[in-house]
């Protein structure tokens, strides 16, 4: 229905060998001959000193305590799969995905496809950190064209850098032969994957369906994988298990990165959808919701996942039939509608179904169909203000405020087929602000606006929404390159898009980033003057209507409040403060967005920490060369005085060196100095005889010791020092 006539679409030195010192060889763990021994008379140099172990043992060290300071953090990165702002409540659960293997015929890499088209309409198209990705739907190469529409063509935009729509950086991606070339079906996303479901086949040529399959593209591999034969699960408001999943087009699509879900709610199913349908079968349309859980995730909704346990490989179907007012009389079939997601409602956030229909009615939009995902239960809530005219086919995007207090829905285009035969398209544009569910008209009078379309696409990343394509009807032969950038925050049609070279990787209002709902997209984007005048409130939020203007009676619309932010200004004042009620039962642990800055402080007292390991490192690498060089004075010395060449200084080698320590030199085994003359049996000289120097036992004991270690001819360690640098201290203390 979506027009008349026609169907719609090691060592230091690098070596391991010994170190020489002339013809002794010392090696690492090896004790230097005892000095005590050492009575020959024969000269010669002190043993070199072998400071690479400690080096090397430093370095191990450092890395050993910074290294897990660091992790998780901005110098090093994280660890595992980055979840910033999870929304509504749901962690995802560590991934217990293994890839699997895809058969070689499905990879088969093409061309890249072509860019270059004179219209395109009724494609798939995902955002996932700052690439728009595009996928198939109907185009044509010249004004003439009107068959062989249908295509599988795999295009990015660039959104992380700026360009002007008359050249936007649009590139063609190598094209597997596995996925089909489809129409009207939905990519969702994850953070790494996309995922290919439903569509419709050509009409003109016709074309059979395939047997349905969900096609999933991995990001970072640049690979396509079929998961066939999908079945669904029981579970909250659903049908029975182990139903065949049918491949549904012109339905409203969305995903939820952050629950890892995808939805696809309404749409038709007819002989160009379904493999097997009888063309003597009518269209039959569609008012269930296909929920589809990405591999490793959770979803209490789903009765296998209810206890924790995440999706497998193939994931996780659901077909909610039986939610609420779904089940009803009132809940009418619907296609070409569009989904959107609000979040801070209830548990995980709300759906709200805007616009669509079938051949012969439509969905008005004063009464908006609204879905909670934790209950899996329909509502419905009247809207307020001017509304839009009834319409199949337009596009719509969600920004929020930056602290919280407002999502502003833009809904853009479409067409009606009333009357029968006379399609007419639309060019403008309305903000339905949430949650006082009040409509406005923007006013784009003056403006470069694009020419009314329909079966467009759009998504919105830097608070600029980017349109994609479109049907423009038969007076415009060509919409090349046919790509639209509308400025939200400023509510006018922009030339260029503007990258705003900020955000997390989710695009989120820098103040929503560690919050439980921030919206993708959203950064930079500020809440228009007209939507202030309505709700109330500046720039960066602070509405002060909170809830509905037609008073909600039941659901979380009803008894829950948005999530709210605390906004600073650049001064560091506060610009706008609001409470965080959120909804009962919403989780406490999540809900806090404002308060302390807890990464500031993590990463100030790391800095700290650092600052303290790197003074103590060079406090003990001092002590080190100090005791160093004693211990190289007092190899020499002791050279000299078995030579007798001693020049004076064995004097200062008994004062550092104890004779009770050095050895008994007296002939009665008195330890005291200058107990006797000559040379000892250690090879020491002896100094004239005095008064005893008295040890304390406790105080300087460790001091002693490292004078028993020189005496063996012990060289110091580095890590002798880090282990008790008072130790060390007190050795060189003593010089």
């Amino acid at each position: 229905m979506f027009w008349s006539g026609e169907k719609e679409e090691a060592f230091c030195n690098g070596s391991d060998e010994p170190l020489k010192n002339g013809s002794q060889v010392f090696k690492a763990g090896v004790r230097s001959p005892s000095i005590r021994e050492s009575n020959t008379a024969e000269s010669s140099a002190p043993p070199r000193a072998f400071p690479s172990m400690a080096r090397v043992l430093s370095v191990i060290l450092i890395v050993a305590v910074a290294l897990p300071l660091l992790h998780n953090t901005p110098l090093i990165g994280q660890a595992g799969h980055v979840m910033l702002g999870a929304e509504g409540g749901v962690m995802r659960k560590p991934h217990s995905i293994h890839e699997e293997p895809v058969l070689d015929e499905q990879l088969v890499k093409r061309q890249n496809r072509p860019t270059d088209i004179c219209t395109r309409w009724s494609h798939q198209s995902a955002l996932v950190n700052g690439t728009l990705y595009v996928y198939g739907g109907r185009a044509t190469k010249d004004a003439g064209q009107t068959s062989n529409t249908w295509n599988n063509d795999f295009v990015t935009i660039d959104l992380t850098k700026s360009w002007q729509i008359s050249s936007p950086t649009v590139n063609g991606l190598p094209q597997p032969s596995g996925p089909p070339p489809v129409a009207n079906g939905y990519l969702w996303n994850s953070y790494d994957s996309l995922y290919l479901y439903g569509g419709e086949f050509s009409d003109t040529p016709a074309t059979s369906p395939v047997p349905h399959a969900l096609w999933e593209y991995n990001i970072a591999a640049s690979s396509w994988k079929q998961h066939s034969n999908p079945q669904t699960s029981k579970g909250n408001n659903s049908n029975a298990d182990s139903q065949p999943v049918q491949e549904a087009a012109e339905g409203a699509g969305f995903s939820v990165p952050e629950l890892g879900r995808g939805w696809y709610f309404g749409g038709h199913l007819d002989t160009f959808t379904t493999a097997g349908w009888s063309n003597q079968i009518a269209r039959v349309y569609l008012k269930s919701l296909i929920e589809y859980t990405f591999p490793g995730y959770s979803n209490t909704g789903v009765q296998s996942l209810s206890s924790g346990q995440t999706a497998g490989s193939d994931g996780v179907w659901r077909n909610v039939t039986e939610g609420g007012l779904q089940d009803t009389s009132g809940f009418t079939e619907r296609a070409d509608g569009v989904l959107v997601y609000v979040p801070g409602f209830g548990d995980e956030g709300l759906l709200l179904g805007l616009a669509g229909g079938t051949n012969s009615t439509y969905t008005t939009l004063n009464l908006i169909d609204v879905y909670d995902i934790a209950t899996s239960r329909w509502y419905k809530q009247a809207t307020s203000g001017s509304t839009p005219g009834i319409r199949v086919n337009p596009c719509a995007v969600a920004a929020s405020a930056p602290d919280g207090s407002s999502t502003n829905v833009y809904l853009y285009g479409g067409q009606t087929l009333i009357p029968y035969g006379e399609q007419t398209q639309y060019d403008d544009m309305w903000i339905l602000t949430i949650p006082s569910f009040t409509w406005i008209k923007v006013d784009t009078t003056n403006q470069s606006v694009p020419p009314a379309r329909a079966g467009h696409s759009c998504n919105i990343w830097d608070g600029q929404m980017v349109v994609v394509g479109g049907y423009v009807g038969p007076n415009i032969s060509c919409d090349s390159p046919g790509v639209y950038v509308f400025d939200a925050s400023k509510l006018k049609w922009q030339n260029q898009f503007t990258a705003l070279g900020g955000g997390d990787k989710q695009n989120q209002q820098s103040t929503q980033t560690k919050g439980p709902s921030g919206l993708s997209g959203s950064y930079g984007y500020q809440v228009p003057g007209p939507v202030q005048s309505v709700i109330g409130g500046a720039s960066t939020g602070g509405a002060t209507v909170t809830a509905p203007a037609q008073t909600a009676t039941e659901g979380p619309l009803a008894t829950g409040k948005p999530i709210t932010y605390t906004v600073t200004g650049t001064n560091g004042a506060t610009a706008t403060e609001t409470s965080t009620p959120g909804s009962p039962g919403y989780p406490t642990a999540i809900k806090q967005s404002s308060g302390p800055n807890i990464a500031a402080i993590v990463a100030g007292i790391i800095a700290g920490l650092l600052a303290i390991l790197a003074a103590y490192l060079g406090f003990c690498a001092w002590v080190y060369r100090r005791q160093l060089v004693l211990y190289k004075n007092h190899v020499a010395m002791s050279q000299r005085a078995a030579t007798g060449t001693d020049g004076g200084r064995a004097e200062k080698a008994a004062f550092l060196f104890p004779s009770d320590r050095v050895g008994k030199n007296s002939t009665d085994g008195s330890s005291g100095i200058g107990a006797s003359s000559g040379k000892g049996s250690s090879g020491y000289t002896s100094v004239p005889s005095g008064p005893p120097l008295s040890v304390p036992v406790g105080g300087n004991s460790t001091a002693n010791s490292s004078c028993e270690d020189l005496m063996r001819g012990a060289e110091p360690s580095f890590v002798g020092v880090l282990l008790n640098p008072r130790r060390s201290l007190r050795v060189i203390n003593r010089d």
